[in-house]
């Protein structure tokens, strides 16, 4: 399998790419990485380091599409930017997968200007595993689409569930449809409609109907399902949350229990490393033509690698296959 890896994505460039890179092919003997970004710098940092991998090829680009520039103007002035050279890539079939820490606004637009998009689908959208009290669950879109209609989100619903099976290892997922209330009639055009389409026969016995944004956190559904403005909105006041409450909690612990004090914080670093994004590595952009994954500003070598491997096991469960002939068998019922 080919990769193609944006070097330059990302708060801290290039180390914790080139290091994921490293990570990812010594644990993967078929895996091939193309390392885009900026060839002079990446070729010191690799000879400054003494790194010798025939699977680990350079290719150039030019600039970065940084993360406080818009991301359409940022493409359009740099039309070969690591992202966007990234993607053509993926669009000429030279690599299977992307792999991104860059802008997400960069690089799921720099996806849409391609319109690799698989049969079928409308609109890509972000999924992001979330943990639950019950385990995880699957949530998208966070970011991609946040102008949805009815009709994407049923998409969501059909892609989002393949993704929980195959990929998370969920049995028979469940969908819900995030809205301020349970009840039928519930929220605004767009969800009200979105619920009629997902209340039809084709996802009879999964469809849990409307749940809350308290329900995300319960597990109530194994995939939720959103517009990208809110799914955004939700994945990082989570992730404030999560990270408010594990400091707060632990503070008070450790002035409760000093004598305790290595044996608690141990504690902590376990959950701390058990909900961290470090560990899933990214989240895929579902409904394209290829396989992208897109991570975390502040990744770590441990991440990248973590997308890396997330793409080969995308891949190896024929994700992209289930989703068009899924897609298929819901217009042929419609």
């Amino acid at each position: 399998m080919r990769i193609a890896l944006d070097a330059m994505g990302g708060d801290v460039v290039p180390q914790p790419n080139l290091d994921g890179a490293l990570a990812a092919l010594a644990a993967n003997p078929d895996l091939e990485i193309l390392l885009v970004g900026d060839r002079p710098l990446l070729e010191r940092l690799i000879a400054e380091q003494g790194i010798s991998e025939a699977r680990l090829r350079l290719v150039a680009s030019e600039g970065v599409a940084e993360m406080g520039e818009k991301p359409t103007e940022a493409l359009l002035k740099k039309p070969n930017c690591s992202i966007a050279v990234c993607w053509k890539l993926m669009a000429a079939r030279e690599v299977d997968a992307v792999v991104s820490a860059g802008s997400t606004g960069a690089v799921v637009g720099a996806g849409l200007r391609t319109k690799l998009f698989l049969k079928g689908v409308k609109r890509p959208g972000i999924a992001v595993a979330m943990p639950t009290l019950r385990g995880t669950s699957v949530m998208l879109d966070v970011g991609a689409n946040p102008q949805a209609r009815p009709e994407h989100l049923c998409q969501y619903a059909v892609m989002g569930t393949i993704y929980a099976r195959d990929v998370l290892n969920i049995e028979n997922p469940g969908v819900g449809l995030m809205n301020i209330g349970s009840e039928d009639g519930k929220g605004n055009e767009l969800v009200r409609e979105a619920h009629q389409l997902l209340s039809s026969s084709l996802f009879k016995g999964r469809y849990q109907g409307n749940i809350e944004g308290r329900d995300l956190f319960y597990g109530t559904a194994d995939v939720v399902v959103c517009e990208g403005f809110l799914g955004n909105v939700l994945l990082k006041a989570s992730e404030g949350m999560a990270e408010m409450m594990l400091k707060r909690v632990g503070q008070h612990l450790l002035e409760a229990l000093s004598h305790e004090k290595v044996a608690v914080q141990q504690a902590f670093k376990d959950i701390a490393r058990t909900y961290s994004y470090h560990e899933s590595g990214g989240a895929p952009l579902l409904g394209v033509d290829g396989i992208c994954m897109i991570c975390h500003g502040s990744s770590n070598g441990q991440s990248i690698a973590n997308a890396l491997r997330a793409a080969i096991r995308i891949k190896d469960r024929r994700i992209n296959q289930q989703i068009v002939e899924s897609l298929a068998e819901a217009a042929s019922a419609g």
